[in-house]
């Protein structure tokens, strides 16, 4: 929030935003990021993959990438690594390196590379325990192609954002050994009802991202068809894997298990909306905020120690928040003056400002801008309270600890609500989900 008490009244209704596939949006290109894709193989070969890198290349043209093709393994050096910023296994199959470009490829990673893994790049390098850690999954078997049901389980990842809630498509889906979910972040998982074939008794990951020994790893078990690298939606799903790899995109790629939705994108049952405007809900699950000061708040419980997750998208220099700690009201001011706002505001000073305890405590304003996405791109915020501990993550990244030594703004048995700040302020929230922590030091 701003210091100004803008109070204009808008009465609740629901705005049809529908939701587009031509990608995520796209941070101004620099023109200086670099990939090499690399398809060597060692067994089956897709006939997919002339397309597969024509494809990449045509994705880094439009988004500032240069865009390196390469069957040759000797490529695998680290000085000639040193060049990119994320490397594209593009359905490689077998042993495709030897020990000497494996070593290279762990220090390129370590280092801070990125790797994109593509369908059958999980049918490679099963005796390099690193690469299998990196890729997240090794493949097992698949059922004949047909169509399946893909769940986006992240609506927040650039490689997610476009898509719809439940994404209908034809591939070859792979059953994995493992399931990386305990490992990664999963992004995308498949509906084993919606076709036949799989394996993995109903928690079926088919795409994921997580921070890798020092590097960023993003893979999807897409790819197989050649139709699938003409497709707006999956090429959108690519091109937000190799934005968030490249670090041209940011987002929470920490694994994420235990959480419930408080708003699953469908029903706004357990909240209120405190003071004037309201929050409009569109089809694709999100709300947007519309006119204020008011406040959308929990009404159905308060919690006292917990992780909360939400997803954000700002357009423009709007404005709003995210309020804990407050005891339950109609009145918006009651959070403000009772509990703690958690800022949305890139352009404000330093206590004000994206990242900030609104008034308090300025976020690391270092560390918040190399994880904070720009207007109209969304970002993830974990706020996490524990006792009178505050602390703050924008995608995934640590950028404030605060710590309540005011009892009349306790943090203990606290409500949560978001803001709908004024008139000329339009902020998107969507997927609020919650992990209740165990009690400390009551």
């Amino acid at each position: 929030m701003r210091t100004t008490r803008l109070l204009t009244t808008t009465a609740l209704g629901a705005a049809l935003l529908l939701g587009c596939l031509t990608g995520p949006a796209a941070a101004q290109p620099t023109g200086t990021g670099r990939v090499l894709v690399f398809s060597k193989t060692a067994g089956f070969r897709h006939d997919s993959i002339p397309d597969g890198v024509a494809a990449v290349q045509q994705l880094g043209a439009t988004d500032g990438l240069t865009v390196d093709a390469t069957e040759d393994a000797t490529a695998f050096t680290s000085r000639n690594l040193r060049r990119y910023d994320a490397v594209v296994f593009l359905s490689t199959t077998g042993d495709v390196l030897n020990p000497a470009q494996q070593r290279a490829f762990e220090g390129y990673i370590r280092q801070g590379g990125g790797y994109v893994g593509v369908h059958a790049a999980a049918d490679t390098e099963y005796d390099w325990p690193f690469y299998g850690g990196l890729a997240g999954a090794w493949f097992d078997s698949h059922p004949a192609i047909q169509p399946a049901t893909v769940v986006v389980e992240d609506h927040a990842h650039p490689s997610t954002a476009a898509l719809p809630g439940r994404w209908e498509r034809t591939d070859e889906w792979y059953n994995y050994r493992s399931n990386p979910r305990e490992r990664a972040h999963v992004l995308a998982s498949l509906d084993e009802s919606s076709y036949s074939g799989g394996t993995m008794n109903g928690d079926h990951p088919i795409a994921w991202c997580q921070s890798y020994q020092g590097g960023r790893a993003f893979y999807t078990g897409g790819g197989h068809t050649r139709e699938s690298y003409a497709d707006p939606a999956f090429r959108a799903h690519l091109l937000g894997g190799l934005r968030w790899a490249t670090g041209a995109a940011q987002a929470d790629c920490r694994p994420e298990n235990g959480y419930r939705r408080l708003f699953d994108g469908t029903s706004l049952d357990g909240w209120r909306q405190a003071g004037p405007g309201s929050f409009a809900l569109s089809d694709d699950g999100t709300l947007t905020s519309s006119g204020g000061m008011g406040l959308l708040w929990y009404a159905h419980t308060g919690f006292s120690s917990y992780s909360l997750k939400l997803d954000w998208r700002i357009t423009g220099d709007g404005n709003s928040g995210v309020f804990v700690g407050f005891p339950p009201s109609d009145d918006p001011w009651s959070a403000v003056d009772n509990g703690y706002e958690v800022q949305i505001d890139a352009t404000d000073v330093p206590e004000k400002t994206t990242g900030s305890v609104y008034g308090f405590q300025s976020a690391d304003l270092a560390a918040r801008d190399r994880a904070l996405n720009p207007p109209g791109e969304w970002n993830t915020y974990e706020i996490r309270v524990e006792g009178e501990r505050l602390r703050i993550w924008l995608n995934g990244v640590p950028v404030n600890d605060f710590t309540n030594t005011d009892p009349v703004r306790s943090l203990r048995d606290g409500h949560i609500g978001i803001q709908n700040h004024g008139a000329d302020d339009q902020v998107s929230f969507r997927d609020v989900r919650i992990k209740e922590l165990p009690e400390r030091g009551r």
